[in-house]
């Protein structure tokens, strides 16, 4: 399909204004340089706060002064939300020093693992934008395109270093990333100072962006590849799902997925989750053009009218499974092979030392809700992690699920990793549950925050830990996930026991998620406070002690119990 020829006969004001915004944005210039150079205010000009999330930022301000600060008759202490683009999630020890300089320099303090595999910073106000993405730049790290309506972020299953096949996932979720770059100049011009090339592009000069002319797509794309049986990047979850078909350590290829996504809308039930759909296979060398081809049928046949309709799994729907993936075959120009049983068994990280197939040691430590940071009398893990990365040869790699990997060390070096550890307190003792359970950032700095999440589910962990310790399930696993509002970054709705704000206190609760991501959860109560949540789930937990099954996983009994019915589509995930 020719898109420009499409979209030319569609007036923009019969369009949502995003796209009109896009459009018209020069490829993403829009007037952001006039904004950065305004300082008499800390944000942005409106339509550009939606364009700076094309190159990596989100404009927020403080939630915890609004209300003090509207009193006193100030503008909202607006700061920006700064995004690494950064595949597979692998830094060496230079960058990483760099990341921490940034963190202390330009941000709050913290730096944050998402659950994409990289690094966000919170508090970068405006006049520190361009330091911060130059200094990363330096190193040979940049924020290109981890938000938008582009390709964000590729995830694969953690650390490149622990066998041949790990290494090459990761290096095909880079050749996919740079495969599906944006190509506009605007990021390296406006934040890096390159000089601009006489003219510009000209606004009907749709080469300048050959994959995604100025349109862009509808929505955010989402790429994650998986390598059985450990399914800890969540790969139905996504736009696109790889999953590793790995015979006697030889990687033959890949079964291809389509149309995951977790975001919804409270209350509106044409919005829900989705697990993507296992439909077909292909070999390594054609999984970055598959990549291409399933965006592309996105980028012609997304809803760009309504952008709560305008995910790739929402067109999936619209299309049909099968109708969608002849149209992948036609951009492809070859058919998909039939796919194959890989069974995935888990979506949890490798923790603690284990060794490679080269038999160097991999140190993975657990960081409650991804956030690295010096608490007074507890963890000292931004000042730990760096006296790591000065002492340590090896990579440090970032996981899904908000852990990191000490990679590469040498039987030699253990014991002064194990010193460091130890002398900055990072290696606290903590529970199954716990080390299962993931957040989402919420207050005070996510605009779309409806409760708390990464700073209260901490504390209702231990309120559980609590009740699963006086069962007997101390050592058990259940997934807990928590997001502040239904986007659901934090994966909430593949939980065993999942919880999405409705306001300050007050959570729906989800039950029946997989233990390997790969069933929805379905809502057992709604707005909820964290006692009735208690009420509700203490009786449940006593009961799996007493029923279970062997081997039986919590979100599969509260389903064979009859607690709560199975979601099997995302479509019927309002259903009861």
């Amino acid at each position: 399909m020719d898109i420009i020829a499409k979209l030319r006969d569609v007036s923009l004001d019969e369009l949502h204004p995003n796209e009109r915004l896009k459009v018209e944005s020069h490829y993403l210039y829009g007037t952001l340089e006039e904004s950065l150079a305004d300082r008499a205010t800390g944000a942005v000009n409106e339509a550009d706060t939606q364009l700076t999330k094309f190159h990596g930022f989100y404009q927020q301000d403080d939630r915890d002064v609004r209300d003090d600060r509207r009193h006193r008759k100030l503008e909202p202490l607006y700061s920006f939300m700064v995004r690494l683009r950064l595949p597979g999630g692998r830094v060496s020890p230079e960058q990483w020093l760099t990341l921490d300089d940034n963190a202390r320099r330009y941000a709050n303090g913290t730096l944050r693992i998402t659950t994409r595999q990289t690094f966000q910073y919170h508090g970068v106000f405006k006049e520190n934008l361009r330091g911060h993405l130059q200094a990363l730049d330096k190193s040979m790290m940049d924020t290109i395109a981890a938000c938008g309506d582009v390709n964000r972020n590729v995830i694969c299953t953690a650390n490149p270093h622990r066998s041949a096949v790990h290494r090459q996932i990761y290096d095909l979720a880079h050749e996919i990333s740079t495969r599906l770059l944006p190509s506009t100049r605007a990021y390296h011009e406006i934040f890096l100072g390159e000089e601009r090339v006489a003219g510009g592009p000209q606004e009907t000069d749709d080469e300048v962006e050959p994959l995604y002319t100025r349109h862009y797509l509808p929505r955010k794309f989402k790429v994650a590849l998986a390598i059985p049986p450990e399914n800890d990047v969540d790969v139905f979850a996504h736009d696109v799902g790889f999953i590793a078909d790995v015979q006697a350590g030889e990687l033959k290829g890949f079964n291809v997925c389509i149309g995951g996504g977790m975001g919804m809308t409270h209350g509106e039930t044409a919005t829900f989750p989705r697990l993507s759909d296992i439909v077909g296979y292909c070999t390594p060398d054609r999984a970055a053009a598959v990549s291409e081809a399933i965006m592309l049928v996105q980028r012609d046949n997304g809803n760009r009218y309504d952008r709560k309709q305008a995910r790739l799994k929402y067109t999936v729907e619209a299309l049909g499974v099968e109708g969608f993936r002849e149209r992948v075959e036609e951009y492809l120009g070859e058919s998909l092979a039939p796919p194959i049983e890989l069974p995935l068994t888990h979506n949890g990280d490798r923790l603690g030392w284990y060794q490679g197939e080269d038999d160097l040691w991999h140190y993975g430590l657990f960081v409650q809700n991804g956030r690295l940071a010096d608490v007074d009398g507890g963890p000292q893990l931004l000042s730990g992690m760096r006296e790591i990365a000065k002492a340590h040869d090896g990579d440090i790699v970032l996981t899904t699920n908000q852990n990191l990997i000490i990679t590469q060390v040498p039987e030699a070096r253990r014991e002064a990793i194990d010193t460091l550890l130890a002398d900055y307190a990072m290696t606290f003792e903590t529970t199954p549950l716990r080390r299962h359970a993931m957040a989402c950032v919420a207050f005070p700095t996510c605009g779309l925050a409806m409760a708390e999440s990464e700073r209260y589910l901490p504390s209702l962990i231990d309120r559980l830990e609590a009740i699963m310790q006086d069962v007997g399930l101390g050592d058990d696993a259940i997934v807990v996930r928590m997001t502040g509002c239904p986007n659901g970054c934090a994966r909430p709705y593949l939980a065993e026991i999942g919880f999405v704000g409705k306001t300050l206190g007050r959570y729906n609760l989800y039950l029946g998620g997989g233990f390997a991501g790969e069933r929805l959860n379905k809502l057992y109560r709604e707005n909820i406070d964290e006692a009735t949540i208690l009420e509700e789930l203490t009786p449940l937990i006593q009961r799996y002690a007493a029923e279970r099954e062997a081997g039986e996983a919590f979100g599969d009994f509260v389903v064979r119990a009859g607690v709560i019915a199975p979601t099997l589509a995302g479509r019927e995930f309002h259903t009861h």
